[in-house]
């Protein structure tokens, strides 16, 4: 099975291919007519067009396709649960059901162009028509996770002034414990089989509501998707992303890296409320042709992933590392898999700004122990190292990685943080836009990623990322799952800790041999200096609902008494 990383900085996104079907034929021949037009732009080559609507321009030129027996049996959409049921979906079908949800949010919801919507919902088929309505009307769809607080809705009512909220009937009465201060909302949409006092109920509205519907004809530029941010200074600030950021923005990603055609099942097991879902569950598989497989899993775990695999035939699966590890420790012997035991390569991709793709030579693990990146999706000019003045620096030295935004500000990148000018201009240094990431470039454009900048330890003058160094740690057995951060020390100012989850099998170790070993293998594995000078055991690490560990809270407490 081939095995492909993507690389969240500093979080890592694990995607299983399977070996055993062709990358070529008419699958790719199929694939190559739809994308042909996008890919060029995705290049930098061709001029972004003036209007492009993801639903109208995708999803119903390959429903056409689909109409005229020219694409693959696979359906568009195929859902499942662990009590057994199933939803599948064709491309014509979903068109038409999405038309009817579009005309829900209009008529029934009253909703127009350019009004926000909050939508917080588990992993239901509902959520997927909701996108494609929100495209088909120009509504500007707000995800959120179905593990926000009352508290966290409010404030998401309150910034982004949303006129509807679409929520599960499980999830409403905590809604409803904030609508009282909700002064823009104008109504309210219940996905479930229950009634609700004061509730529209999408699955009512869907069985009287007419597929006739015209798709509204949306600029490139427009607004189509909110997402709040993970709030780590200050209050979450909403991040715009566009038509074609989204819709044209992850061409060149589904083609040549996770290399999907009609032909492929993608599995992707991100919560509907992250960004992460909208890439791998909705625009990259779908431009391809591909079918999106969801498994409403409330929870991760191993043994129905594994059984999952086993029993559908997914040919793509994207999960988190924290979640990969989890399944490699369960017992899967039992589970048949085509292709288990053809071997793994390894590929990555950072921040959906920069690639490796499997047509590219392999290089030698770095210094950072991960293998190098290099700049596909952009232009490989727009993306650079900067100093603190926003000036490019020489090949090899550290800086902030940046993204070129003068004269033009590619259509890939984010287009503002919304109703909050001050931010979205502190995001630009010179003619870049800093991602916050801290990382060299070398003489051949290879970028090497070190950490976050607000994560880098500075230990007696020595820069140290943590995620060079949990890199190392990870690959000893007795580690399970870890996390670096800075320490302080009365001589070196602050020294590399690492907070270690040890694997069952190395739990009733001696500790204080065990810290030995493990600090001489990343002497090993590493530069010496950058080994962790301390070492704690914990059951379990802080992390955020989305499974990424939070650096900042153990290094708070690390902090706290100084």
């Amino acid at each position: 099975m081939r095995t492909f990383i993507k690389s969240w900085i500093p979080q890592c996104l694990w995607i299983l291919r399977s070996p055993s079907r062709s990358f070529h034929g008419n699958n790719r021949l199929l694939t190559s007519q739809i994308v042909s037009y996008y890919e060029p732009i995705n290049q930098c080559t061709k001029e972004l067009p003036e209007y492009f609507n993801f639903a109208s321009d995708v999803l119903d030129e390959w429903a056409r396709l689909e109409k005229d027996g020219r694409k693959p049996a696979n359906p568009a959409f195929w859902w499942v649960n662990d009590e057994g049921e199933e939803v599948k979906w064709s491309f014509e079908e979903l068109g038409s059901l999405s038309r009817k949800a579009a005309n829900v949010l209009s008529e029934a919801c009253g909703l127009q162009r350019g009004d926000r919507v909050i939508a917080v919902l588990p992993r239901v088929p509902e959520w997927w028509l909701l996108n494609v309505a929100c495209m088909r009307t120009g509504i500007v769809l707000i995800p959120g996770t179905s593990q926000l607080t009352a508290k966290d809705i409010s404030y998401r009512l309150q910034a982004s002034k949303a006129k509807c909220i679409i929520t599960s009937d499980t999830l409403a009465p905590a809604v409803e414990s904030v609508l009282p201060g909700s002064q823009f909302l104008k109504s309210k949409l219940i996905v479930g089989q229950g009634s609700r006092a004061g509730w529209l109920n999408l699955k009512e509205l869907l069985a009287v509501a007419s597929a006739d519907h015209q798709c509204v004809k949306t600029r490139s530029q427009d607004p189509m998707i909110v997402y709040f941010t993970s709030g780590t200074t200050g209050f979450p600030k909403m991040v715009v992303q566009s038509h074609s950021r989204y819709g044209i923005g992850f061409t060149i990603s589904g083609r040549y890296w996770m290399n999907l055609t009609p032909s492929d099942i993608m599995w992707n097991t991100s919560d509907t409320g992250w960004a992460k879902s909208a890439w791998g569950s909705v625009f990259t598989p779908w431009i391809c042709g591909s079918c999106v497989f969801v498994h409403n899993m409330p929870q991760f775990k191993p043994e129905v992933i594994a059984e999952t695999l086993s029993r559908y035939p997914i040919t793509t699966f994207c999960t988190a590392p924290t979640a990969f590890r989890m399944l490699v420790q369960h017992d899967v012997s039992r589970y048949s898999r085509e292709g288990r035991e053809a071997g793994v390569q390894c590929w990555d991709s950072s921040a959906c700004l920069a690639v490796r793709v499997p047509q590219w030579p392999a290089r030698s693990w770095s210094r950072c122990s991960c293998e190098l990146i290099k700049a596909l999706l952009l232009c490989l000019s727009f993306l650079q190292i900067v100093d603190e003045h926003g000036a490019v620096v020489p090949a090899g030295e550290e800086g902030t990685i940046a993204v070129r935004v003068q004269p033009t500000r590619p259509f890939c990148l984010f287009s503002e943080y919304l109703d909050s000018p001050e931010k979205t201009a502190a995001s630009v240094r010179g003619d870049f836009y800093l991602t916050g990431d801290r990382g060299t470039m070398d003489e051949e454009g290879y970028v090497w990623f070190v950490g976050r900048a607000d994560d880098i330890i500075n230990s007696a003058g020595y820069r140290i990322g943590p995620f060079e160094v949990e890199s190392a740690l990870i690959q000893h057995p007795a580690v399970s799952d870890v996390a670096v951060v800075s320490s302080p020390d009365p001589v070196r100012g602050e020294v590399v800790k690492a907070f270690i989850v040890l694997a069952p099998d190395f739990v009733s170790h001696d500790p204080e041999k065990l810290t030995l070993e493990l600090q001489q293998h990343v002497k090993k594995v590493t530069a010496p200096y950058k080994y962790p000078r301390k070492m704690e055991f914990v059951q379990e690490l802080p992390k955020t609902t989305t499974g990424k560990i939070q650096r900042k809270v153990l290094r708070t407490k690390e902090w706290a008494n100084i």
